[in-house]
């Protein structure tokens, strides 16, 4: 299917399943940012005709036989934000994932046996692999996987987790890496930014319950990574985002709509009997995990036309991640708090209190007010650590009130009992 395109911008669809979960977010988010900036929406433009020409190109030339490089490695690091132990998904969840993602890439599941007849001599190995880094924007040693403490329990599809000063973590160098962020999404199993798009946005979210193979749910098989990585080797969804839409790729079947579940059997929408039917099970549908099983070779094509020289993606082929790094010694993680809220101690006290905020580092420049049962302020202090001792020596005996209230309005408020 490649029918004319009017625009990169179109009629976009919320894609929510009966949970009330939405299995992709990624068309909301690019349609929220291209119709807020008409440079990105060009940009993400720019990006289409440049792929569409290294196509037409290699179509062109009956002699090409290839792209020139066989298997493209690309490296990843993952950041794991988390709130509560729980969230802290461990290591081999990270390595089950990549295996999902090279196995699918590669076209090496064993679910490929599902692929239906009509469709084999179109599926491919898209020859991409994904790689943790070895060695960190700063040339140290990595695992590739960043376990990283946050006071945000659920965060929302809208990039805050991609900024430290918005308690996430900061994408590393989008030229070298591709950035996984994965962290508790409300509603949103995940999403993926475009090639061409904003740099300190670039990469994927993966909401943490659907984090590699779980054996939990409908997207347990970690497949959701695949359909966003897709996204981010700029793949649009099979059904081109439109009734009956295009996704600009030659050997899809134009297909109605998004298909829901695990269908069996040839579906037919859009006329499209004589080319197979839905391909539902392809990658870029968002059928369920055990229902997905194959890119296509124009998929493959269009994915690997972004590291052609020129191309969105080619600076990674360059990357430095994959080398072995100048320093050995792993930069030591930043402790969890031992508490997920605001902690006095000790409690009566003589000399001095010691407030323990290390949950939340958006205390620090809050200002704290001390006030006797008559409401008369006795004593302020400004929040300049995530520990913060206060001297309550001047202090007479008795019972007083503790109060502090950050910017964004959340307040706090203990008794405190001098003697």
């Amino acid at each position: 299917m490649n029918r004319i395109i009017t625009g990169i911008v179109g009629v976009l669809f919320c894609l929510c399943q009966a949970t009330g979960q939405e299995a992709c977010y990624t068309s909301n988010y690019l349609q929220n940012i291209w119709q807020g900036s008409p440079e990105a929406a060009r940009q993400a433009e720019a990006v289409k005709l440049f792929v569409d020409r290294q196509i037409a190109a290699r179509q062109a030339d009956l002699s090409w036989r290839g792209d020139g490089t066989a298997v493209i490695t690309v490296p990843v690091v993952v950041h794991i934000l988390y709130n509560t132990p729980n969230q802290n998904i461990s290591d081999d969840r990270i390595y089950s994932q990549l295996k999902v993602l090279n196995d699918a890439f590669r076209r090496m599941a064993a679910d490929t046996v599902n692929t239906p007849d009509r469709f084999k001599d179109r599926a491919a190995d898209a020859e991409i692999e994904f790689r943790l880094a070895t060695s960190d924007p700063n040339r140290r040693a990595t695992t590739g996987i960043i376990h990283q403490y946050t006071p945000i329990s659920l965060w929302e599809p809208d990039d805050k987790m991609k900024y430290s000063a918005q308690m996430g973590a900061d994408a590393w160098d989008t030229d070298s890496y591709l950035n996984i962020w994965v962290c508790p999404l409300r509603r949103q199993l995940g999403y993926a930014s475009f090639p061409g798009g904003d740099p300190v946005l670039d990469g994927i979210v993966l909401n943490t319950a659907v984090v590699g193979v779980t054996g939990k749910g409908d997207y347990n098989q970690g497949k959701t990574a695949v359909h966003e990585a897709g996204h981010w080797l700029g793949l649009r969804h099979i059904w081109g985002d439109d009734y009956c839409g295009d996704d600009g790729v030659d050997d899809t079947p134009q297909q109605a709509n998004f298909t829901n579940g695990c269908p069996t059997g040839v579906r037919v929408s859009c006329g499209n009997s004589k080319d197979g039917g839905d391909m539902y099970m392809n990658y870029m549908d968002i059928t369920t995990d055990p229902c997905t099983n194959l890119f296509t070779e124009g998929q493959k094509q269009r994915m690997r036309a972004l590291f052609d020289p020129g191309g969105a993606r080619y600076a990674l082929l360059r990357s430095g991640a994959l080398n072995p790094p100048l320093y050995q010694e792993i930069p030591v993680a930043e402790d969890a708090p031992t508490w997920l809220h605001p902690q006095l101690y000790p409690n009566p006290a003589t000399a001095g209190v010691t407030l323990d905020l290390a949950y939340d580092p958006r205390w620090v420049g809050a200002t704290l007010v001390v006030t006797n049962l008559q409401g008369v302020v006795v004593k302020k202090a400004v929040i300049s650590n995530k520990i913060q001792v206060l001297d309550i020596r001047t202090l007479k005996p008795g019972l007083y009130l503790l109060n502090a209230r950050r910017a964004d309005g959340v307040s706090l408020k203990f008794k405190l009992v001098k003697i």
